[in-house]
């Protein structure tokens, strides 16, 4: 079962992140990434770099995973 520490470790690995936290049960995770390459991304372009990261773990080992995606500078406001 692959966990919320692996994950981090996935998308760290083929993301440049600034934050990144996750959060889950082994079934279904929540992230939380930060990341200068989602500037000028729309939502769904930034999370097909987060699925490009994962690769086929995502279809293999995760099986639900909601993101919220952010640039540092939107990071700070809400942070």
């Amino acid at each position: 079962m692959v966990t919320p520490e692996q994950i981090k470790e996935y998308i760290g690995h083929g993301l440049a992140c600034e934050h990144l936290q996750v959060e889950g049960d082994g079934q279904h995770f929540e992230a939380i990434i930060v990341s200068r390459e989602f500037e000028g991304k729309s939502p769904i372009q930034r999370h097909q770099l987060v699925y490009k990261a994962l690769g086929d773990r995502m279809r293999e080992e995760i099986h639900a995973l909601s993101m919220k995606t952010h640039t540092p500078e939107q990071w700070a406001k809400i942070a």
